[in-house]
């Protein structure tokens, strides 16, 4: 087992990498002891892991509570649905909420235990690749809005996140590879060797080698961590972060949440934030080629649905969390491994960006 922390001073938190992690009983204990804890999880993971976290769980007031599967019901109305089992179930302050499950379950939890009596604790249990690198580490929570994704939500840290090597066995195939589009991120972002890495190594993942994938998951955890300690609140230097994802949460949004994965709209948004970069001299053809060609191997997509048209993402992307005074802040390349974050894309630049990728969907 690996052992990763984000350092936040008094609120610093274990990330825990390994096998076999949700059948732990001596850690779950140290994590829970006597406390009442709620398992909210949904009707994909509840067949496949509730009952064997359940039996790890310390003896005491333990609750499950099953949600709908998929991004469509991250909505306000079903963390209502978490927060009444919670005041039904007479659950008090020092409770603990246990996320078991992918993005979603994590986000919507996290922000159920962000908003139950002005905040109780939370423990992430991902259980897909992209919650185990990036959603599940951060505390960011949040819920979706008809107009726009992640538009509700809170910072709330995690008291630990409990990643599962194991449980990526039953993972399908299409959320490996929408999974593997955040770790890409984070060698484009800001680690050009893991990026070097992955180029080397992408069938050994796809293939889910275990060796590799324990590598590829602890090195963008420790990418994460190291980001989130030195801006918790995305202030500054975390908004690296969101590489792809203004783009990404338009195209989620254009699609209602329906069509594409959340990790699959990230990866087409990092191809784009690469394209503009380079039509702003900023990136090399050269490395705008690398990521494309990185991310075809990995089985994402590189061409946007055709039902999808200029207009219409680029309002999406007004509504946007990176809007601040009327200015949208975009994160673009100087090159692999070297992310900056500005508002000075000049709107034609981003445009014509938008216009490339549609008019290829088109001739596709």
């Amino acid at each position: 087992m690996q052992q990763i922390t984000v350092d936040l001073g008094s609120r610093s938190y274990p990330i825990f990498i390994g096998e076999g992690l949700l059948s732990c009983r001596d850690l779950w204990r140290e994590l829970i002891g006597t406390s009442q804890a709620m398992i909210v999880t949904n009707t994909t993971i509840e067949p496949l892991y509730l009952a064997r976290l359940m039996q790890a769980m310390p003896q005491g007031n333990v609750k499950s509570f099953v949600i709908p599967d998929g991004e469509s019901y991250k909505t306000l109305a079903v963390m209502h649905d978490i927060i009444t089992q919670l005041l039904k179930q007479k659950f008090s302050r020092d409770c603990c909420l246990i996320a078991l499950g992918g993005g979603v379950v994590g986000d919507i939890t996290g922000f159920a235990a962000a908003c139950y009596q002005r905040g109780v604790r939370i423990v992430q249990v991902p259980t897909t690749l992209l919650s185990q690198v990036d959603s599940s580490v951060g505390g960011k929570t949040a819920v979706n809005h008809e107009l726009g994704k992640n538009m509700i939500g809170a910072f709330h840290q995690p008291v630990a996140v409990m990643a599962d090597i194991e449980v990526l066995a039953s993972l399908p195939d299409r959320e490996l590879r929408a999974g593997l589009a955040e770790v890409i991120k984070y060698g484009i972002i800001r680690d050009s060797n893991f990026f070097a890495w992955l180029e080397s190594n992408i069938a050994k993942l796809l293939s889910r080698d275990s060796s590799c994938l324990a590598y590829a998951i602890e090195r963008s955890c420790i990418n994460k961590a190291e980001v989130v300690a030195e801006d918790e609140l995305e202030d500054g230097v975390r908004a690296i972060l969101n590489l792809g994802h203004t783009f990404g949460h338009a195209i989620e949004t254009g699609l209602n949440y329906k069509v594409w994965l959340h990790g699959e709209a990230v990866s087409m948004g990092m191809l784009m934030a690469a394209d503009l970069s380079n039509r702003l001299g900023m990136l090399g053809k050269e490395n705008v080629h690398r990521i494309r060609s990185l991310l075809e191997h990995a089985g994402l997509p590189v061409v946007l649905p055709d039902s999808l048209d200029v207009e219409r993402l680029r309002e999406l992307m007004s509504v946007d969390k990176k809007v601040r005074n009327g200015k949208l802040f975009l994160v673009l390349l100087k090159g692999v491994g070297h992310a900056v974050v500005t508002d000075e894309a000049p709107e034609d630049a981003l445009k014509e960006t938008l216009k490339s990728f549609l008019s290829t969907s088109a001739n596709s």
